[in-house]
């Protein structure tokens, strides 16, 4: 009620996604929004441009970083505003996914950055055309499937976390890896980030993971950490290019980004579910389900053709609209234009690349481990008994093991090689086709 006081508005309005606050209010609102979610969207730019070889800081990065928030922000207006039948008409908040990440960075590393760009915009497709049919399959993913698959993803980049707060992966094998001056600056990212998050409060604590990183930044700015040399010769003003990195088919690629395609939409249904529920108490519509699944695909499938990563719904953004109670989907739509905006000056691309990798390592490995947690929190509510237990213990072992050992696999060919060792598929596809096929047991045959 406080939040409806402070905005003058009814609890009737607070709950209708069409109602539109004044603009000095709205606008506030919608940068809560793109704070609560900033570091997670550009992160897997700076992931996979490390991974394809581009060096912390440089041209490469910087218009990755770029394209991370313009088409953030195009395919968040997308839900708001809509095309026709495509967006949710809601208060969705999209952004660069961190479940493709195992999946990408294989693929990056063994066919190029136009294979990788290649798969996106045909995933996108895809996904789009899931929207079409999204309700026929939700049953196929209960919470003990989405549960495996989220604590998957979480496991599967945690090591990422650990190299870049040692030191990131070229300097590996050297002395300089793993010195107290790396991984100092990360614990102070680790440390800030609890504070915030346990003793802050409101917008202190929804963006504690971006205030940990500033408090890093800070420390490696006043140790001399920091180099702005590449900021000096950023422009002000740029526009997205399209096919920067070229159009390659290749079938691994492609066949791993159509799969995670379908967690994707899953997740979408689930932050829509979500949105609908905690911001006006009722049940998504199957028009919203619809439209926001094909959003989704569409904005995925555009940011490919300009470099691009894939979009989805951000779960963070939905908690903020339950913390508020705000439903109006114009206050978004201001956060949105404001990602645009910063996307389109190379200059923010380039001071959030002098951030010394240390400092985002310590930030990742708080983000990554959150989304295990929240993995957890999903099979909370799963009967454990034999067979669920059998279906994660087998999932987890294979995907995780696989990713771990790729050796392993080094007869098979290498379209196989890349989607098994991601981590994630493997884990995904066991644990949908297991609760599908094994029978379910009675109440209370828990395992001995």
């Amino acid at each position: 009620m406080s939040e409806a006081k402070h905005l003058g508005a009814t609890p009737d309005q607070m709950r209708d996604p069409e109602w539109t606050p004044s603009i000095e209010k709205a606008v506030p609102l919608g940068i809560q929004h793109v704070l609560a979610m900033f570091v997670s969207n550009f992160t897997p730019s700076i992931i996979i441009s490390l991974a394809a070889g581009y060096a912390f800081g440089s041209p490469d990065m910087v218009y990755l970083v770029q394209m991370a928030m313009v088409f953030s922000g195009i395919a968040t207006l997308i839900q708001t505003i809509t095309i026709g039948p495509i967006g949710a008409r809601l208060p969705v908040v999209q952004g660069t996914s961190f479940a493709f990440i195992p999946v990408m960075i294989p693929v990056v590393k063994t066919a190029g950055m136009a294979a990788l760009f290649g798969s996106v915009i045909i995933g996108g497709i895809f996904h789009f055309l899931l929207g079409t049919v999204i309700g026929r399959f939700r049953n196929a993913l209960p919470p003990l499937v989405t549960g495996i698959v989220v604590i998957s993803i979480g496991l599967a980049l945690i090591p990422v976390g650990i190299q870049y707060a040692a030191g990131g992966v070229p300097l590996m094998g050297k002395p300089e890896f793993g010195t107290f001056q790396h991984w100092g600056l990360a614990i102070v990212v680790i440390l800030v980030t609890m504070a915030a998050k346990f003793f802050g409060k409101g917008m202190v604590a929804t963006a504690g993971v971006l205030i940990g990183l500033l408090a890093g930044y800070l420390v490696a700015l006043v140790f001399g950490m920091v180099s702005f040399a590449r900021v000096d010769s950023a422009a002000w003003f740029a526009l997205p290019q399209p096919f920067a990195y070229g159009f390659e088919f290749n079938l691994a690629a492609v066949i791993g980004m159509c799969l995670m395609a379908i967690v994707s939409a899953i997740e979408t249904v689930g932050d829509i579910s979500g949105i609908t529920k905690g911001g006006a108490d009722r049940e998504a519509t199957d028009r919203e389900i619809a439209g926001g699944t094909l959003a989704d695909g569409l904005g995925t499938a555009i940011a490919g053709v300009f470099g691009g990563l894939p979009n989805t719904s951000f779960s963070q953004n939905v908690g903020l609209v339950s913390m508020t109670g705000v439903m109006s989907r114009h206050v978004v739509t201001y956060g949105a234009i404001f990602l645009i905006i910063a996307g389109l000056v190379p200059k923010v691309g380039a001071v959030i690349s002098t951030m010394p990798i240390a400092v985002l390592g310590g930030g990742v490995i708080v983000m990554f481990g959150m989304v295990v947690s929240a993995g957890v929190n999903m099979l909370s509510d799963v009967t454990w008994n034999r067979r669920n237990m059998l279906i994660l213990a087998i999932s987890l072992s294979v995907g995780l093991g696989l990713q771990a050992v790729p050796e392993s696999l080094q007869h098979l060919p290498s379209t196989l090689k890349v989607l098994l060792t991601s981590g994630l598929l493997p884990a995904t596809t066991l644990a949908v086709v297991l609760n599908l096929v094994l029978p379910h047991e009675k109440r209370g045959a828990y395992a001995s």
